[in-house]
């Protein structure tokens, strides 16, 4: 029989891969969107033969009656702290409610265990939520992947095309996961129908350091990359703190400081995963050489 799998968030990036996925396994997939959802994603997700509720509040019980059945609730929600946070504690207490015996909740990053509050706003506000979650009766499992690989062609200033530079602030030789949203999915999909996924899993598409990423861009390109280091982790703090205290758009979700503080807490190293579980599902991983000659194809640095 196949199993019914709740998904909060399906209209994003990663949420509706995590449909694709979850469809390609035989599973019954339903989805929650609000109602002032673009027409257009709902209509997406409508064409992929999924269940789809409109919910205008979130609220326990209107939820719970979505969740009867269910298997397993996946949370893909992004957002500040009264989504990580508040809604996410609904959607826990809901499928508690219908008795569903799983949750897998929004973390999808760096490993933020170690990490203390205050230096990440957007992994704080998952840090505040990983404490609320370890206190329910539900079991759960989060899943890190480190960054997502697309970034390192996209808003992560890593690797700087044209210059055949590489940024780099610490430690050239510390190590940084990377996985593609694709493979995130697919991992994800096949957590949400294991019974037995544990508490925490980790997963790399590519464990890479600073001077790892400039040798793979030699090669790529026959033209010499050079690690680039404008200072250490300290003055990176600094820069971190400048640009955002003059920075007004501290109401988005992803300002340039934002991201600077992912990249700070990936260099320094104390993210790092020693151990992976990328054995545990059947998913091709895409190395970062791999993906990055893709993208070329497509595009001129």
């Amino acid at each position: 029989m196949s199993k019914v799998i709740l998904i909060a968030g399906a209209t994003g990036n990663l949420g509706n891969k995590i449909v694709d996925e979850l469809l390609k396994l035989n599973t019954i997939v339903k989805v929650l969107v609000r109602s002032q959802t673009d027409e257009k994603k709902i209509q997406n997700l409508a064409s992929k033969n999924v269940e789809i509720y409109k919910v205008d509040v979130y609220t326990i019980e209107e939820i719970a009656l979505v969740c009867k059945g269910v298997d397993c609730v996946v949370s893909v929600l992004a957002g500040f702290e009264d989504t990580i946070v508040d809604t996410q504690k609904i959607l826990v207490q809901a499928a508690i409610k219908a008795k569903v015996p799983r949750f897998i909740p929004s973390d999808f990053s760096t490993d933020f265990r170690n990490l203390i509050y205050g230096k990440n706003r957007n992994l704080d506000f998952r840090k505040k939520f990983h404490d609320y979650l370890n206190q329910q009766p539900i079991q759960s499992t989060s899943i890190f992947n480190g960054a997502f690989m697309e970034l390192t062609t996209g808003d992560m200033p890593l690797i700087l095309f044209g210059k055949n530079k590489i940024l780099c602030w610490g430690d050239k030789n510390i190590k940084m996961d990377l996985t593609t949203t694709y493979n995130v999915a697919q991992y994800t999909a096949h957590a949400a129908l294991d019974e037995t996924a544990p508490r925490y899993l980790s997963i790399a598409g590519e464990s890479v350091s600073c001077a790892d990423v400039a040798d793979i861009m030699t090669h790529l390109t026959d033209s010499p990359y050079k690690i680039f280091k404008p200072g250490g982790i300290g003055l990176f703090n600094v820069i971190i703190s400048i640009t955002k205290f003059f920075d007004f758009s501290k109401n988005e979700l992803y300002p340039a400081w934002q991201g600077m503080q992912y990249m700070r807490d990936m260099m320094e190293g104390k993210a790092e995963i020693n151990k992976h579980d990328n054995d545990r599902y059947p998913v091709a991983w895409t190395r970062l050489r791999e993906y990055i000659n893709s993208e070329r194809n497509f595009r001129s640095y």
